[in-house]
């Protein structure tokens, strides 16, 4: 599906012929009886709440703090607040009709239409000029939101609220999208690649002028420059579907790419079709193929372990891709309408639920990707508490890099035994100069090797080269050259990393060993091992969690000695704080070459 075929001429022509737009349906009682009475009344209670609430403050000096102190959560959860206070507000009134809360949905409404910026302060930094919005994330959401709850409740609303509604999508998002190019994630450049932004802000302002834009001219601009953006995304997978971002920004990104496409096919008539694609159709594999065990996922990058795939997108494409395995990942519909930063999956959870007969999804033995160098292994997938292992080669410039080239994930009884720990949280130095700084993007947040006292660099040319792989009934085996992954002051020639999930041995172990010459003299190796867990040393062996979810690490005392080095309190991104313990492995005396070998089995 090469979407850049598309120009503006054909587009109008599929527009001019397409059948009347109905993406959703706009009478809710139908919605309300396939999802149950008791969801409905929760809902409408919890609605009832949120009327007699006072709309959160958003004040200015509340989006300065970013710029000031580099916090962005106090301005995002207020107005987080406000958008979910909303959603179920609109939500009960399309279910029930009555009428019952149309007041306090217009209230929430204007103070949307009101606020100065739709971006987040991350984004835009300080707060717009009129004539110059900022188009994120955040902006292009809000425009799908509000154009979503005109097509479900415009006509019983107060007719100055829709008008101000398309006034304020085309002045915020759909005018800048057209008419500027100043957008970073518009299009694929040498200099930077696109990511998961794409989808979102291409899905939220082309979705929003479906519903809203008439003329037919300019809404096929509009959609054909967003053809072309999406092809920019859908480059940033490789071909068996993968991700560098990981299943948290698949959920994220791709999640929205699927939106566009029900919007779009709706409003063609079928004509254009974002899902008819061999690639799309792998892309959508990817929470299957990265699932360590029930209710964990690989968390390279800044995704985390246990990562919120919406209900409504599982749903979809369970059905659309005939892929039901997508609808047993152990989710449940959740009609309460919490913890969403966009209106289109609380809705569309109402509208596609899971089926509640789904049978559980246990992952495969081994997926493989060969592109970016990762592998994931388990020890037998009907067993859920079962011995896991995911490692990765890559490089240090992917997107939402973390300089982790090597890092490895170990997986014991449904547990996270050894770490790679996601993302920290989001501030002004995570995502500036300092970020390697941080103890989650730096090199020293991840199970791979310290050279000499450096951590790995940043940058394209600090990566692995892949050297063997190999999948069989007894074992999963993966071989790369990580020294380039290294500074060139840290002298380092070689360094093979190989792994091994031994399958013959008795509930299974992982075999690491790491190999490594320096350039010239005698150097200092240490090769490093992360947990969230507790963590006792002994004589030949490192003790890491108990027996309800952990391993003991075996060495040679004699070639080896082994230190710990705590690290409390780790801030992460709206989740609670995590302990995490470096344990360092390092050969007795400098040597110019060497091997670091360990054997980690379930305790």
């Amino acid at each position: 599906m090469d979407l850049r075929r598309w120009n503006v001429r054909q587009v109008r022509m599929v527009l001019e012929t397409a059948p009347g737009f109905a993406p959703l349906p706009q009478d809710g009682a139908g919605v309300a009886a396939q999802v149950g009475a008791a969801a409905v009344s929760a809902l409408v209670e919890q609605a009832r709440a949120d009327a007699r609430m006072p709309i959160p403050a958003l004040p200015a000096s509340l989006y300065a703090e970013f710029q000031r102190n580099g916090r962005r959560e106090g301005y995002e959860d207020a107005q987080r607040e406000r958008r979910q206070m909303l959603y179920r507000l609109v939500l009960a009134e399309w279910l029930g009709g009555t009428g019952e809360f149309i007041d306090a949905v217009e209230d929430l409404t204007w103070a949307r239409l009101e606020e100065v910026n739709w971006a987040w302060p991350a984004h835009a930094r300080r707060l717009d000029a009129a004539d110059h919005p900022t188009l994120d994330l955040a902006a292009a959401m809000t425009a799908l939101d509000l154009a979503e709850m005109d097509y479900l409740l415009g006509s019983r609303l107060s007719p100055e609220l829709p008008a101000r509604v398309r006034q304020e999508i085309e002045r915020r998002a759909i005018g800048p999208f057209l008419d500027r190019d100043d957008h970073w994630w518009l299009h694929a450049t040498p200099e930077k690649a696109v990511n998961n932004w794409t989808a979102v802000c291409v899905a939220g302002v082309v979705g929003a002028a479906c519903y809203l834009v008439t003329d037919k001219d300019r809404l096929a601009g509009i959609i054909t420059r967003g053809l072309h953006s999406l092809a920019d995304y859908l480059e940033t997978f490789d071909s068996q579907g993968g991700s560098s971002e990981g299943p948290d920004y698949w959920s994220y990104g791709f999640g929205n790419y699927v939106v566009l496409a029900q919007i779009l096919a709706a409003r063609t008539g079928g004509r254009i079709n974002l899902m008819d694609d061999a690639l799309v159709a792998e892309i959508a594999r990817f929470p299957l193929r990265t699932m360590m065990a029930p209710g964990i996922w690989v968390s390279f990058s800044d995704s985390d372990s246990r990562p919120q795939f919406p209900p409504g997108l599982l749903a979809y494409l369970a059905d659309r891709l005939d892929l039901p395995a997508l609808s047993g990942l152990g989710r449940d519909n959740d009609f309460a309408v919490v913890g969403h930063n966009q209106f289109v999956w609380p809705l569309r959870q109402f509208v596609s639920p899971l089926p509640s007969d789904s049978a559980a999804f246990g992952g495969g033995l081994h997926d493989w990707f060969g592109e970016m160098g990762w592998m994931i292994s388990r020890l037998d997938p009907d067993d859920a508490g079962s011995l896991r292992l995911a490692v990765k080669a890559g490089h240090n410039d992917e997107m939402h890099n973390q300089n982790d080239v090597g890092s490895l994930i170990v997986v014991s009884k449904g547990k996270v035994v050894l770490t790679d720990p996601g993302r920290g949280r989001y501030s002004k130095a995570y995502f500036g100069p300092e970020r390697y700084q941080n103890l989650f993007a730096s090199s020293r947040g991840h199970s791979v090797p310290v050279v000499n006292g450096f951590e790995q660099a940043a940058g394209a040319d600090h990566g692995a080269t892949m050297l063997a792989h190999d999948h069989g009934p007894g074992a999963d085996f993966i071989q790369f050259d990580m020294a380039a992954a290294y500074p060139t002051a840290a002298g380092i020639a070689v360094l093979e990393r190989s792994v091994t999930l031994d399958r013959q041995a008795s509930g299974g172990k992982v075999l690491l060993a790491d190999r490594y010459g320096f350039a010239g003299a005698a150097g200092e190796f240490q090769s490093v091992l992360v947990t969230p867990l507790a963590v006792e040393i002994a004589e030949g062996s490192v003790r890491i969690g108990d027996a309800s979810g952990g391993v003991v690490v075996r060495f040679d005392p004699r070639q080896l000695a082994v230190t710990s080095e705590p690290h409390a309190a780790q801030e992460k991104q709206y989740a609670p704080s995590v302990d995490l313990t470096r344990v360092l492995f390092s050969p007795r005396q400098p040597a110019q070459a060497g091997t670091v070998a360990l054997e980690i089995s379930p305790l």
